[in-house]
């Protein structure tokens, strides 16, 4: 327990923090191999940036409960880092309105070896409706047994990560071998090397404002970096291993999504195998495992029954590991960001029934109001009568938009934590003011214009519904965060008037 992480150590831990398999298939289908130069940049200009920003942080407040509220608190203010601090709780609720809806896709493929949501009809609904009461089934089954204490359910994502990760080598494995059976031939042809690194065959994603909005979604690949900031004090010589560590880490991981992307064109053209309107963010993933055994048993020159086997296998297998690691992430999720924030803000913001926990120290109270919200979300979406496809869609633009904004909050909270010395700060890698504020813009600058892209560019493009709810779920979360600060001020005063 009390070794430290030797740099090789500290690469590992970050990486499968960081890397998500699912992201390769995403930024395929929307961008092609033109995805890859805009990976690498996210790298330079947020992911590095932003992981010495967390490290700093982390390492100021290791003895620290409070987490990015106290961070925030310190540095700019109270009100500000509730605000900051809803959001990235609101992130999450988004998060699980957009997974209790996919869920059914991996469970669906599983089942009959391909997506079948977009034919689901129940009671005569539509399949973005069925869907919507499906993710409500799903809701209000979790929040139950979660409610109950019942985390053993969450080891199943042990399975389910370790299946995930191994896509990895499927995917790296097998393409090299169709490459090599099919002499060298790529499903989707590269041209030029100019051509293929601007151009997207996706039509939806060739002009400058979608390319900009892609963004976003190489930002969400770098997510999990709010596990860096624990890992300075568990890494030996840390002035020294922490920052090469994590500069290594961005190369690797920027490397592994270009070249994972790349090998997407040894099996996949974008134009014959992902251009149905039924593909879409939910089932990408599976659409593309699918293909990728397809085009292994036809490479290997089996009959097309059997080749067409072996790619409904890769999608069942896919699925099912997709799966498991979604149920139990999500039966963690449910309940540890809503904790996080009850017990990380001071108490005098809840109702005392609200932060009332049980025996087992879960917000029982707080994880059905939960409940009740994200509900409330889901049956707006799912009714809002857009077909199955836009309807995933929009809920993974929802989740990369909600998801990111509260990088910015800790982007400005950043230069005035640096600022302030009544602060200890053990571990610095921005030595300077000027290095820390230019840090902290370029962080602001990359999220803030991403978020700003996605967010008119379905409106520019005639989908106004898309922006509405992408801008809707921040201002409804800000308006509730802003409540919840003027009650409990309200209740403040009052209670220092009858004293």
């Amino acid at each position: 327990m009390n070794k430290k992480l030797t740099l090789i150590g500290l690469i590992l831990m970050v990486f499968t923090s960081v890397y998500g398999f699912g992201n390769i298939p995403t930024a395929f289908y929307l961008m092609g191999y033109s995805a890859i130069p805009w990976y690498l940049i996210s790298a330079l200009t947020f992911f590095i940036p932003f992981a010495f920003m967390m490290a700093e942080f982390g390492a100021a407040y290791k003895h620290s409960e409070g987490g990015i509220y106290t961070w925030m608190s310190d540095s700019v203010g109270p009100r500000f880092a509730f605000i900051g601090t809803f959001m990235w709780f609101s992130s999450y609720v988004i998060y699980m309105v957009s997974v209790s809806s996919k869920v059914w896709i991996p469970l669906s493929t599983f089942i009959f070896g391909e997506d079948r949501t977009g034919m689901l009809s129940l009671f005569s609904l539509t399949s973005t409706q069925s869907i919507g009461i499906l993710a409500l089934l799903w809701m209000i089954i979790v929040t139950y047994f979660a409610s109950k204490g019942i985390e053993s359910i969450s080891k199943v994502t042990t399975i389910g990560g370790v299946a995930v990760s191994s896509l990895n080598l499927v995917l790296l494995i097998t393409s090299i071998i169709i490459l090599l059976f099919n002499g060298g031939k790529f499903a989707q042809p590269v041209k030029s090397i100019s051509s293929a690194i601007t151009q997207s065959p996706n039509p939806n994603y060739v002009s400058t404002l979608a390319i900009l909005s892609f963004v976003v979604f190489a930002i969400f690949a770098y997510g999990g970096l709010e596990a860096v900031s624990s890992l300075v004090d568990q890494t030996e010589n840390a002035e020294k291993n922490f920052p090469k560590g994590i500069t290594i880490s961005a190369i690797i991981i920027s490397v592994g999504y270009s070249l994972g992307i790349f090998l997407v064109g040894i099996f996949i053209n974008w134009s014959t195998d992902l251009s149905a309107n039924t593909t879409n963010l939910g089932n990408i993933t599976y659409v593309l495992m699918y293909n990728l055994g397809l085009e292994f048993g036809r490479a290997l020159n089996f009959t097309v029954s059997t080749s067409n086997n072996i790619g409904i296998w890769f999608a069942r297998i896919t699925g099912l590991s997709m799966f498991l690691a979604y149920t139990g992430a999500f039966f963690t999720l449910i309940y540890a960001p809503l904790k996080t924030i009850i017990k990380g803000t001071p108490k005098y913001l809840w109702p005392t029934k609200f932060s009332e926990t049980n025996e087992k120290g879960i917000p029982v109270n707080a994880m059905w109001v939960q409940f009740s919200i994200v509900a409330f979300i889901i049956i707006l979406v799912s009714f809002g009568g857009q077909g199955a496809s836009s309807f995933f869609n929009k809920l993974t633009l929802m989740t990369n938009v909600s998801m990111t904004l509260p990088y910015i909050f800790l982007g400005i909270a950043y230069p005035m934590f640096k600022r302030n010395d009544t602060i200890d700060k053990p571990f610095q890698i921005f030595k300077s003011k000027t290095s820390a504020f230019f840090a902290s813009i370029l962080v602001i600058l990359v999220v803030g214009f991403a978020n700003f892209f996605t967010i008119i560019q379905p409106a520019i493009e005639g989908d106004y519904s898309s922006t509405i709810w992408m801008i809707a779920g921040p201002i409804f979360f800000s308006l509730l965060a802003l409540l919840i600060l003027s009650r409990s001020r309200k209740n403040s005063q009052a209670d220092k008037k009858s004293a």
